[in-house]
């Protein structure tokens, strides 16, 4: 059976719930639940294993704060054995407009610092990521703000729908591959 860690990125703690820099947890939550499975408490966070058909998803939301996400993947990588082509990261991104989703197999961390912790502890950027587009409509100076400020009711009914569309995504990346999965969801 293969195997898979699935990351998504977020920050810990009832202040960081719903909002944009934890897009990763809330699709990390929706993969969990649309496979019937549950997360429990572990080493740096919390993990769900969930089966896709023939793969394992090892889905994990680090309890390591955004900017240290990268000791867990490393940790969690390890004591699993997997080589990179097994990780994918689910990560927020200002330069997609709000639900946009972009597959890519590496690339640069644009200014995102758990990405940044990630190539770090791993020593490349040649891992897989899925990034969910937040927008960036907010005034010069604002990006904190608007990276941590709570998504608007409009884009919260949008939410699901878009967060079905990552889900769908992922499983195709763990049974098809990536290019697959980049074929398909880019740009849906």
């Amino acid at each position: 059976m293969k195997k898979y860690l699935i990351v998504g990125l977020g920050n810990i703690g009832p202040e960081y719930v719903g909002t944009r820099h934890n897009i990763g947890f809330m699709v990390a939550d929706r993969l969990v639940e649309a496979c019937g499975g549950s997360f429990t408490s572990c080493r740096y966070g919390d993990m769900a294993k969930v089966k896709v058909k023939n793969c394992e998803l090892m889905v994990l939301k680090p309890s390591t704060f955004m900017n240290l996400s990268g000791v867990a993947v490393r940790y969690w990588m390890n004591k699993e054995k997997l080589p990179l082509e097994n990780l994918l990261v689910v990560v927020d991104d200002l330069a997609l407009p709000f639900g946009a989703i972009r597959m890519r197999s590496g690339g640069s961390d644009a200014g995102h610092n758990g990405l940044k912790n990630i190539a770090s502890e791993l020593g490349t950027q040649s891992y897989a990521r899925l990034r969910f587009g937040i927008g960036n409509d907010f005034p010069r100076g604002g990006q904190i703000d608007w990276v941590l400020g709570k998504f608007p009711p409009e884009e919260v009914q949008q939410l699901p729908a878009r967060e079905d569309v990552a889900v769908d995504a992922i499983k195709a990346y763990a049974l098809s591959g990536l290019a697959f999965a980049m074929t398909h969801y880019n740009n849906k």
